[in-house]
């Protein structure tokens, strides 16, 4: 954000820009699911709403106790699938009842599994990396010290 458009920068968007200016200085991030949420559906009153609908949409139908409901609805249409007699019928309520209302939510609740671990890993490499690069900056100062009293001596053996 910048100061000509009227908003005011974030003490993290002040330190980003600082940090471009001096290709020596690194600020670490974290980034989560509440950082990129604004960039889906904006910031707008209506797009807030989408997003936050979308997400309880997705947490119900994400559940375990979903695909056994979708199960129950889509076994309903068994008994006139079967009565029909066709594998074509039979096929058709396989794959647009069954198979499409069952796996929906269960393909939701592997990728929360799959997106829970994912978030784990990434959380534990945030804190190595921050404390590594915390490390990293002591260990330019230890060096900017020495390199002071390496000046020093130099300086004394010269004089």
């Amino acid at each position: 954000m910048s100061a000509d458009a009227g908003t005011r920068a974030t003490p993290h968007q002040a330190a980003m820009a600082a940090a471009s200016r001096n290709p020596r200085t690194h600020v670490p991030r974290h980034v989560s699911s509440a950082h990129v949420l604004a960039q889906v559906h904006g910031t707008s009153l209506i797009g807030r709403f989408n997003a936050a609908m979308a997400v309880r949409i997705t947490k119900i139908v994400g559940t375990m106790y979903c695909a056994y409901v979708f199960t129950l609805i889509a076994l309903v249409a068994l008994p006139a699938a079967i009565e029909q007699g066709t594998p074509t019928v039979l096929v058709n309520w396989l794959s647009s009842n069954f198979l499409q209302l069952v796996l929906l939510p269960i393909i939701i609740v592997g990728q929360n599994v799959i997106s829970a671990a994912q978030d784990a890993r990434a959380e534990a490499d945030h804190e190595t990396l921050t404390a590594l690069h915390e490390m990293s900056k002591q260990q330019i100062e230890i060096l900017e010290g020495q390199n002071k009293i390496l000046d020093f001596l130099q300086k004394r053996v010269q004089s």
